[in-house]
């Protein structure tokens, strides 16, 4: 409940919100085509030779002044035109006749102040705002557009009969801009007949423009630059939402006035039946020392007060906060008012969500305040928290908290400090953007199971912690971690986000711990691509991890060689990284060339012929060293005759003979 009150609060404080609204309905609406950006080009003329399947055509913030029929009539398959912020002087609806499928037209801020019109009825979405139109921009043909949904338009003169052309379609939104008004005739005004209605009222306090204003099946209403002069009118207008029991969500938007009038404008609306309020930007407020406000039963169940100051220079501030604290709704938003502090409620409250974010509350906020037992979540980003313990502390009374947000505060914990006490239910906890080290984790709740704390000064994770066991997703990104930790303590760790560290590569613990990760953030880091990486490399290539945003986020960084390379582009070899299996390779090399050897030796006799070269090396060692005359007194045959059996007979009876028959000659055969 307290997330569907947050999103509606949050949901209404944007301009022309339901103009955001139905563009992403036609975006999912429109099929599978082609986009074209041309925004931002110094164009003077539609580009030429656009492809004609393009289904949506951006041409916004460009010099374009005039379009002509043969800019579009190629496209037949157009739905979304954007051709905000030119210079479009005039326009005749009949260049959009060969665009039968065109759903979203915006011609806003452009210089138009005539128009030709053609039955364009396809059309759901159609901005003509903020333009230099003297007259209602309405034709009668506007009436046939059936399928209309969002109409935007500029005015400077109102006549009653320039809505009669739409009081029967069925709009969704409708979107006034009267600020350049300059003729206004009381009375003027028609019944508006749209869900949701959003007007710029004129500076010029003298058109009484809102007190005329009636509305009948309107659900959502934003006023716009409500002047001092006017918020007289805003009352009056007010005290008729008694009577219209359909209007269930109000933003007043840019407003002038002083603290009697915002009480008398809160208290006319917690009176009706409007069930969300929004304050957006108004004037600095002083709040006087005595405040008056009943907290009667009203059907406002949440109020964002946004981009308004609330000073106390001369009065007692207690009185001011204690206006807020005791509101019986069920969600507050108070952000960019300048508090200082914000008192526990007196009694029991019926806060489900609470907001105070960008303000400078200290760690004495709610301290000790035990009122709040309903609260589910609360937003304290951007003030002055200090002491995590004593914040914890804090929450602990808060039996139903689920989500707490203390992002961009100076947060710090110390190991000396006392034991961290969080409320038993929390499950959500933002603490990004403090300066919180590794000693954080012996201050998180023991039930957490998101936890975001990217950009701090955390440089490792402490083995000695409590263990997380609930804790599903954390949040490291933009620290100071030099390796993937292990999961340990994180049993059940689905999604880790550890991008831009200093992580040069994986713990081995990593990879024994942390195999239930589901996905794992760790893009832009300072990667070494040695061996210890490739088994990290293989999660990505074989799907085992989905590693978000892979593989361009992933670069070698180091060595040098293979600096700025993908992970997914480095290969070095196993045999390189595996001592073991190094060892046996080259064992096993080693027997096989042994092997190999000696049976060669044994084939071919090779020591023989190993035994006869040491011989002739003696020998010719011996020849060298001796003298010839001593060499030939020693000699006692002068040839060797080596010879096969088979021709045994002719060397010994014909070879030898012959050549010892003088005897000159010695032979010595084998």
């Amino acid at each position: 409940m307290a997330d569907q009150i947050s999103s509606i609060t949050n949901h209404f404080l944007r301009a022309f919100l339901f103009t955001v609204i139905f563009w992403n309905n036609i975006q999912c609406s429109v099929e599978h085509g082609l986009t074209m950006d041309y925004s931002n080009r110094s164009l003077s003329t539609v580009p030429k030779n656009l492809p004609a399947q393009i289904t949506e055509l951006y041409l916004s913030h460009n010099n374009i002044s005039e379009i002509q029929m043969s800019d579009f009539s190629s496209l037949s398959k157009l739905q979304v035109l954007i051709i905000s912020h030119n210079l479009i002087g005039e326009l005749d609806f009949s260049v959009f006749q060969y665009n039968e499928d065109l759903k979203h037209l915006d011609l806003s801020h452009n210089n138009l102040q005539t128009l030709s019109c053609y039955p364009t009825t396809s059309l759901r979405h159609l901005d003509l705002s903020y333009n230099n139109f003297i007259d209602m921009p309405i034709c009668p043909e506007f009436g046939k557009m059936l399928k209309l949904e969002y109409l935007g338009l500029s005015l400077t003169r109102i006549h009653k009969s320039d809505f009669s052309v739409l009081a029967h379609l069925q709009l969704d939104t409708l979107f006034l801009d009267l600020e350049d008004l300059s003729e206004y005739i009381p009375g003027n005004l028609p019944v508006f007949n749209t869900k949701n209605l959003l007007i710029v009222f004129p500076p010029n306090g003298d058109y009484h423009v809102l007190a005329d204003l009636e509305i009948s099946v309107t659900e959502s209403l934003e006023l716009s630059n409500i002047q001092d002069k006017q918020v007289n009118d805003l009352k009056t207008f007010l005290l008729k939402l008694n009577k219209n029991v359909t209007l269930v969500n109000l933003t007043l938007n840019n407003m002038q006035c002083v603290w009697k009038d915002f009480i008398d404008i809160l208290q006319t609306v917690w009176e009706s039946t409007t069930e969300y309020l929004v304050i957006f930007n108004m004037t600095q407020v002083e709040a006087p020392s005595t405040v008056e406000f009943q907290h009667t039963k009203t059907a406002l169940k949440a109020l964002t007060i946004k981009q308004t100051t609330f000073t106390t220079f001369g009065s007692d501030p207690q009185n001011m906060y204690r206006l807020f604290s005791e509101m019986n709704i069920r969600a507050l938003t108070i952000s960019d008012a300048g508090l200082i502090h914000m008192l526990c409620p007196s009694e029991p409250s019926d806060f489900i969500y609470l907001c105070f974010s960008n303000n400078t509350l200290t760690d004495t906020v709610f301290k000790s305040c035990d009122n709040l037992t309903l609260l589910e979540k609360l937003i304290l980003k951007s003030n002055h928290l200090k002491n995590l313990g004593g914040v914890s502390l804090m929450t602990s009374h808060m039996k139903s908290l689920k989500y707490l947000d203390m992002s961009l505060n100076l947060l710090q914990y110390e190991d000396y400090e006392n034991k961290c006490n969080w409320g038993e239910n929390l499950v959500t906890l933002n603490l990004s953007c403090n300066m919180l080290s590794e000693s954080v984790f012996r201050c998180l709740p023991v039930n957490i199971q998101m936890l975001d704390l990217q950009n701090n000064q955390i440089s490792s994770i402490p083995k000695e912690i409590i263990e997380l066991n609930a804790l599903e997703e954390i949040n490291l990104a933009s620290n100071k971690l030099a390796d993937l930790p292990g999961c340990g303590q994180f049993r059940s760790l689905r999604l880790l986000n550890i991008e831009m560290n200093s992580v040069v590569s994986p713990s081995s613990e990593f990879y024994q711990t942390c195999q239930g990760i589901k996905e794992l953030k760790a893009g832009h880091n300072p990667f070494a691509c040695t061996c210890e990486l490739r088994q990290f490399i293989n999660l990505g290539k074989q799907g085992l991890m989905e590693l978000v945003d892979w593989p361009d986020s992933y670069v070698c960084e180091y060595p040098d060689y293979v600096m700025g390379i993908l992970l997914k582009d480095f290969y070095i070899s196993e045999v390189v990284c595996n001592v073991s299996l190094l060892v046996t390779i080259v064992l096993i090399s080693t027997v096989v060339l042994v092997a190999a050897v000696t049976f060669l030796c044994i084939y071919f006799d090779i020591p023989w012929y190993l035994k006869m070269l040491w011989h002739w090396s003696k020998v010719k060692h011996r020849t060298q060293k001796n003298k010839p005359e001593e060499m030939l007194s020693n000699i006692q045959f002068h040839a060797f005759i080596s010879y096969s059996e088979c021709d045994s007979d002719w060397v010994k009876n014909v070879l030898i003979p012959n050549l010892e028959k003088d005897g000159s000659i010695r032979i010595c055969q084998h």
